[in-house]
């Protein structure tokens, strides 16, 4: 279950460094570089719940060796992708396979354990998951420096086999009640959503009415069949409680200023400051200790003063680390990059744990899986959010700021203004950059101060919910 979770943290975390040298390589725009990160994270979202449910009838060990199947198999392709589409497809299904993983895990790991080994086996994968977090971008760096773009992807397949033979030899099958499967809901949430991130990608293009069309429609219809099938995918009636709601939209809003920020950040280092791939995932480490660090500070606080306090004041402390990270500049050092990024790891750290217990202490005990996986399902959707907004904005404010003699191919992307080799483009491109970053992370401080707010309204603290706390930090996380 470790090796699991750890391919699928990986992937994530070492793609970040890849964007510059992939971009270069297969000729891809704006518009192509963040499809080839919603294409994962849609898919991923969209069949979540569904593949929670499959596991539960089918095998949860039977349904997680199959998504470590397609995701290997899925990796191997994306490794020598020829062109974007052939990259954003095989993206796409490494999301399918992500999806039958995820859920598998988090049911073996609640159901295959007793009260004292569960304990121990969360803090296992909650720290592998971690060292996936804080490994990965350094890996992607020395890979990309050592090979190509490609190996980022290529060494998803060897981890992926030993985790089919581990599952195998290692895991015993597990199944949960017999619930029926929600086809037309999945279905409905995954137009809608992506109607929805296409809207906002094309936005700053002209509004694509249709796409627009699409998403109010399918979204509607989604919430509609949702609240009038006997078997809901995603049971709505648990957004009519204080916490689960609270928690939900403050996790949302949290998740798409995360989910732009490596988009945003590693082109900026790379780009505009000139460090190489290993050094911008490097970059990435103070993040990475001081959620690590803060996280279990988070928990323990939360159970002693209250999911509610910890909420605000965390999600204030990630709001100063956007606010930190809007001060970059073209002349900037690492030094003031390390501590917004230690701020807003630290703030993430107090905060989640206290969110994330809000939200699964309002679950009952027999939609655990369920809950958890909506949980994922929320944030995910937040993150793709995330990814199209600040792009969105990114690239808009990057295109206002470039000078209007330069050619159109460098108005549309830093990375081919700095492939013109003109030294004078290249450093208004650096500094259209900086600016229209400083625009996105302004935002990012704007959202999370959004998050601190509904928090601080709509959450409250109970007895019960903070006695469940210890498990269902680490089941959540």
């Amino acid at each position: 279950m470790c090796l699991s979770t750890l391919v699928l943290v990986i992937d994530n975390m070492v793609l970040t460094v890849a964007i510059p040298p992939l971009t270069a390589d297969l000729g891809a725009d704006a518009s192509d570089t963040q499809w080839i990160l919603d294409s994962y994270i849609l898919v991923f979202a969209g069949l979540l719940l569904t593949a929670g449910s499959l596991s539960d009838r089918f095998g949860r060990r039977r349904i997680m060796v199959i998504g470590l199947v397609l995701f290997g198999a899925a990796s191997l392709a994306a490794s020598f992708a020829a062109d974007p589409v052939q990259l954003i497809a095989g993206r796409a299904v490494m999301g399918i396979g992500g999806a039958l993983i995820m859920p598998s895990t988090l049911s073996i790991l609640i159901t295959v354990f007793d009260d004292e080994e569960r304990r121990k086996a969360m803090a296992a994968w909650s720290a592998v998951a971690m060292l996936g977090l804080i490994g990965g971008p350094v890996l992607g760096g020395a890979l990309i420096a050592w090979f190509w773009w490609g190996a980022v992807f290529l060494i998803n397949v060897p981890v992926a086999v030993v985790a089919i033979v581990a599952a195998l030899v290692l895991m015993p099958e597990s199944k949960g009640p017999q619930t029926k499967a929600d086809p037309i809901g999945a279905l409905l949430s995954v137009v809608g959503m992506v109607a929805l991130v296409w809207t906002i990608i094309e936005a700053p293009h002209g509004l694509p009415v249709a796409a627009l069309v699409i998403a109010v429609v399918a979204l509607a219809a989604f919430i509609a069949w949702e609240l009038r099938t006997p078997h809901p995918m995603v049971p709505l009636s648990l957004f009519r409680k204080r916490n689960f709601s609270g928690g939900s939209l403050s996790l949302t809003l949290v998740q798409v200023g995360n989910g732009g920020l490596l988009l945003v950040l590693t082109q900026y280092l790379q780009f505009v400051l000139g460090y190489t791939p290993t050094q911008a995932g490097l970059a990435f480490l103070p993040m990475f200790v001081a959620s690590l660090a803060f996280n279990g500070l988070g928990a323990s606080l939360g159970a002693k003063v209250g999911n509610r306090i910890m909420i605000v004041a965390g999600m204030g402390v990630m709001a100063g680390g956007f606010g930190l990270l809007a001060t970059l500049s073209t002349g900037s050092g690492t030094l003031i990059t390390s501590i917004a990024l230690f701020v807003l790891g630290a703030g993430g750290g107090l905060a989640m744990p206290a969110a994330i217990a809000a939200l699964m202490g309002t679950i009952p005990a027999e939609h655990a899986g369920v809950g958890s996986a909506l949980n994922d399902t929320i944030q995910q959707a937040g993150a793709a959010l995330g990814v199209a907004v600040l792009g969105s904005l990114l690239a808009a404010g990057y295109s206002a700021a470039m000078p209007a003699a330069a050619p159109s191919s460098a108005r549309r992307s830093i990375g081919d203004a700095l492939a013109l080799a003109d030294p004078g483009l290249a450093q208004a491109a650096r500094q259209a950059f900086a600016t229209a970053m400083s625009s996105a992370f302004t935002i990012s401080a704007v959202g999370v101060l959004a998050a601190a707010i509904l928090g601080l309204v709509l959450v409250r603290d109970h007895k019960n919910t903070q006695t469940a706390e210890p498990e269902n930090i680490p089941a959540a996380a």
